[in-house]
């Protein structure tokens, strides 16, 4: 097909959903002018849910001081909101902003992530934008978790038919590149007292820098705040003036409760301030924090991760206009002192049944809990309240996940070192027997081990684009070195030139690195591909791809129990870190 023929097949296909959408949102006078006050709407948003179904322990199972989450507690809530709201006579609507699935633990993941689809429907979920771990397994298959269908290789495993999502994936700016057409439907409608809403689904522009290549071949993403703002003008245009973007990109702040924005900074920031007025509310994610912000005009919210929490949003809308004249939320703990939602407990049931007793198995055990969580390792300077903000370093679990990679490659490929990237540790391992649930949870993605030649200035200059990425690895025991606080961070597009890492400090085995030697190193197959931004990892040499992660950690646990939490010695500073 010729380019001026993509283009007319993009136009005609985006004119027939515009024709869609102005049908479904036809609202008669009478309707509009039966309403003589605001029409109050809820909104009950969550987001990262990441194949919880099952309450989760260690840290990610708290929240503001509380146990949360669990797929049958949030059902539950999800009801008894949505419940109340419909008593005090508003219209409610149930969305979220991506990453329902992947990066899951193994009841879900098992199954290809299905019974969290079957979950969603039963908790009642309309529309969720599509966030990069929706692409773990690539388009084709997030395709079929929308329209149903056996998988292709495993069939439906647990015997029963997959009927696909129920609510409705959107993305407004994932493309397919061989004709220029969304992957997914951009926006949905829905009519709520009378008046239609909108809703934008969009997926963070970064997605290919963070999901393996498999997964978004074919695919080109756009940026987040122009696209949002070209469907806004579709949905004036439609008469829709009610406008909300679940977008799976945000922020952080800086010590803030899950209802404050405090010291807030991050990528949705400009995002933000980039779009559309005619947009009234961001339901956000991808960062797994929990906020509640104004930001230029626009209510911004995150329900933190794993279905601890859910946002009820209130907008009211004025029936003449059909526009949002005022927006609050509210991020609710998802606790563990109601009733279990009965269906939800029976899904669960039904996937453990056929999941066996694989998931029981005793693979190690461990003296203590070892943590995912990642100490400070510099300052980087103020944020806008004049408190100190860090980068963030090693992990104990982190630093374990490493030495379990070289363990697994330093005979069979002669490895002298391993790093291993802080996105791909999910979960904490408590004290005492370790199962291979547990250890699925800590490692879902079934990555392989690669071991390749770098040289020294390739080890030094991964180290330096560490910086320019805000993503520092986890080393293993036998990788040792020192961070400048004062050194300068290289712009992208140049890691070698940054001077965070003291030249000549970087020893390997207790010796020296040299830019000229060569040295083989064990990494991911992700991060070999130049995930998370590290691209000089493309560039090593004679390869050599081995077992799947998962396998490495596991057997690692069986062969060191009792494993403990490893001393936090392996990166270290030119000053020491303040106190937070």
């Amino acid at each position: 097909m010729s380019v001026s023929g993509m283009r007319r097949r993009a136009t005609v296909g985006l004119a027939a959903l515009a024709a869609t959408a102005f049908t479904a949102v036809a609202v008669t006078p009478d309707q509009a002018e039966a309403h003589s006050k605001p029409v109050d709407v809820q909104l009950l948003a969550i987001n990262d849910f990441h194949g919880n179904l099952e309450p989760p322990t260690g840290s990610s199972g708290t929240i503001d001081g509380q146990t949360a989450g669990g797929a049958e507690y949030l059902a539950s809530h999800l009801k008894a909101m949505r419940a109340a709201a419909q008593q005090q006579g508003k219209g409610t609507v149930t969305v979220a902003a991506g990453d329902l699935i992947g990066a899951s633990p193994l009841l879900s993941a098992a199954f290809h992530d299905e019974p969290t689809i079957e979950e969603m429907n039963l908790a009642g979920l309309e529309f969720a934008s599509v966030g990069n771990h929706e692409f773990d397994e690539g388009a084709k298959e997030l395709l079929r978790m929308q329209r149903g269908g056996c998988h292709p290789v495993d069939g439906c495993a647990d015997g029963t038919p997959f009927e696909g999502a129920k609510f409705k994936y959107l993305s407004a700016n994932a493309f397919k590149t061989s004709t220029g057409l969304p992957l997914m439907q951009p926006f949905g409608i829905k009519i709520v007292k009378g008046v239609p809403i909108g809703f934008i689904g969009m997926t963070l522009e970064g997605t290919p820098n963070i999901v393996s290549q498999q997964g978004v071949a074919g695919l080109r993403f756009t940026d987040e705040a122009d696209t949002a703002n070209k469907y806004a003008k579709i949905l004036k245009l439609l008469g829709v003036k009610s406008i909300v973007v679940l977008l799976h990109e945000g922020g952080v702040q800086n010590g803030g409760g899950i209802n404050d924005c405090t010291g807030f900074s991050g990528p949705i920031v400009d995002i933000a301030n980039r779009m559309d007025p005619a947009i009234d509310v961001i339901v956000s994610g991808h960062t797994h924090a929990a906020y509640n912000c104004n930001i230029n005009g626009k209510l911004v919210t995150s329900a933190s991760s794993f279905g601890r929490l859910v946002t009820d949003i209130n907008l009211k809308i004025d029936p003449r206009t059909r526009d949002v004249v005022s927006a609050s939320a509210n991020n609710v703990v998802v606790t563990r002192d109601v009733a279990k939602d009965p269906a939800s407990t029976e899904l669960i049931t039904r996937y453990k049944t056929a999941l066996g007793p694989v998931a029981d198995r005793i693979v190690g055990e461990t003296t203590e809990a070892i943590t995912k969580t990642q100490e400070n390792l510099y300052q980087t300077g103020v944020d806008a309240n004049g408190k100190p903000t860090y980068q963030t370093g090693e992990s104990p679990l982190g630093n374990v996940i490493a030495d379990a990679q070289l363990a697994a490659t330093d005979n069979e490929q002669n490895a002298v070192a391993a790093f291993m990237n802080p996105g791909g540790v999910r979960a904490d391992v408590d004290a005492g027997p370790v199962t291979y649930a547990e250890a699925f949870t800590v490692q879902p993605f079934a990555n392989n081990l690669v071991t390749l030649d770098l040289t020294g200035a390739q080890l030094y200059c991964m180290l330096e684009q560490q910086f320019t990425v805000a993503r520092v690895l986890y080393a293993s025991s036998t990788v040792h070195y020192v961070v400048d606080v004062n050194g300068t961070t290289a712009p992208a597009g140049t890691p070698c030139a940054g001077t965070r890492v003291v030249r000549g400090s970087l020893t390997i085995n207790g010796t020296p690195v040299t830019d000229t030697a060569t040295y083989r190193v064990t990494v991911n197959n992700f991060l070999a591909g130049g995930g998370d931004g590290f691209s000089v990892l493309t560039g090593g040499t004679n390869a050599v791809t081995g077992q799947i992660d998962l396998d490495a950690f596991t057997a690692y646990l069986t062969e060191k129990s009792p494993v403990s939490a490893p001393a936090l010695d392996r990166i270290q500073t030119t000053a020491e870190v303040p106190a937070a």
